[in-house]
């Protein structure tokens, strides 16, 4: 044990003491929330530019109401009040004729100046908007423009459009909307979670809402977080280690040690390195919830289950990935088993959105209780704000216990061949028989 404790601190210290751990600890969050840094940098910085907007109004009772609308919203959006500097660009509305015999011809020549710059869109009001039959074509309401799916222009004009549309139906059933106040009041519907009862008083508490940054943020957090720390401590160990077998490190060492405690001291050097950025990481991040008057979304338990799932996760990936390094002697070894060997890691990225929508579903159970992926989306599911029952979680530390241990046992018996073979990668059937045979 002391000679595997030694080759782990040996590993430890060489990843720490370099540049590039400190300058990965701090690049490796903004890498991995980039766009949510980006969002909020660039919060406010929108184009200013003026967005002429032609209309053909085909069912006739909207354009008119459109236009004002839009002088409304200038007067009162586009400048600041006091200062009078600009905050956001003019909608400028023009009403263009509809020209019925060719509507298509129309279309292209409006395409035409947008594509010259003279126009920032067009909008198409179907001649039976108001009262849609059974043609649907003839009642719809089309907004043509560059980028017409991500644009602010577009969502702006549905709520003007069909107020007029709402306010001309109502006049023709001889209804004067201004008699009914609350008739177009839209009201949110708010998301709680569930009333229960205070064990020390026995009165019922008021249930707590549940925003977004709670059910989507910190289960992200944590999924991501275990993706990086797989990432700093576990996926450099293939390359490690068949660097020191390329450059014949690793036949002086096993000079001294066996094959097996080679690799774990290898194992635990980059156990050593997860862990410091994971106190690095949760150091950060409790005082920026601390600071925010978040600490509602955070628990100890949750702290610690993250540290129980990724001790073992790194060990697991870890021995995996050292034991696929043995096998290879030569850089583009590495590179062609890299992205197969991510795959375990990966997988949890890519079905995160399904598995916070339903994270007390039957895909997000049964996936999570998968001892390669339950560490990253059971953290998701203890997250998440309707919680996981207590025997899931420990049902799935115990299967990653498990596969753990085998992963041990497994990679161990791959390193201790693998370390000393030379040449081109061996094949599965080879690689498989050392594993189950020695």
């Amino acid at each position: 044990m002391r000679r595997v404790l030694r080759i782990a601190r040996r590993e430890y210290v060489a990843a720490v003491k370099t540049k590039g751990f400190i300058i990965g600890l701090i690049l490796a969050p903004l890498l991995m929330g980039g766009g949510a840094i980006a969002l909020s940098l660039l919060k406010g910085r929108i184009d200013l530019t003026d967005k002429k907007i032609a209309v053909i109004d085909r069912s006739g009772v909207v354009a008119d109401a459109l236009t004002a609308a839009a002088r409304q919203r200038d007067t009162q959006v586009v400048h600041h009040a006091k200062s009078g500097r600009k905050l956001q660009p003019a909608y400028l509305i023009e009403v263009v004729p509809p020209h019925d015999a060719d509507p298509q011809r129309q279309r292209l020549e409006l395409s035409d100046r947008i594509r010259r710059g003279e126009l920032h869109a067009f909008l198409e009001i179907g001649p039976q908007a108001l009262h849609p039959g059974t043609n649907a074509a003839l009642a719809q309401v089309n907004y043509y423009a560059k980028n017409a799916a991500l644009d602010d222009v577009r969502r702006w004009l549905g709520n003007p459009v069909n107020q007029q549309l709402r306010k001309v139906r109502l006049a023709e059933v001889g209804i004067d909307e201004t008699q009914v106040k609350d008739l177009h009041d839209w009201r949110p519907v708010e998301s709680l979670g569930l009333v229960s009862l205070d064990p020390t008083t026995g009165a019922v508490t008021d249930a707590p809402k549940r925003g977004e940054a709670e059910a989507v943020l910190i289960p992200l957090a944590m999924i991501i977080l275990m993706f990086m720390m797989a990432m700093m401590g576990a996926i450099p160990l293939m390359g490690a280690v068949m660097e020191e077998k390329t450059q014949r490190i690793a036949e002086v060492l096993l000079g001294s040690v066996r094959p097996f405690e080679f690799m774990m001291g290898k194992v635990l050097g980059g156990l050593g390195v997860s862990l410091t950025g994971s106190l690095v990481y949760w150091s950060g991040g409790l005082i920026v919830v601390v600071s925010l008057g978040l600490t509602g979304f955070l628990s100890t338990s949750l702290v610690l289950w993250f540290f129980a799932f990724m001790l073992l996760n790194t060990v697991m990936m870890g021995s995996l990935l050292a034991a696929l390094g043995s096998l290879c002697s030569d850089p583009r070894d590495v590179q062609n088993l890299t992205l197969p060997a991510m795959i375990p890691v990966l997988i949890p990225m890519w079905v995160i959105v399904p598995v916070l929508k339903e994270p007390g579903g039957a895909f997000a159970t049964w996936l999570s209780l998968f001892p390669p992926f339950t560490p990253p989306l059971m953290l998701a599911r203890l997250s998440a704000p309707s919680g996981v029952p207590a025997w899931q979680a420990w049902v799935g530390l115990l299967g990653v216990l498990a596969c753990t241990a085998l992963a041990v046992w497994l990679g161990g018996r791959i390193f201790r061949m693998g370390i000393l073979f030379h040449g081109r990668l061996p094949r599965f059937r080879q690689v498989l028989h050392w594993a189950l045979r020695g």
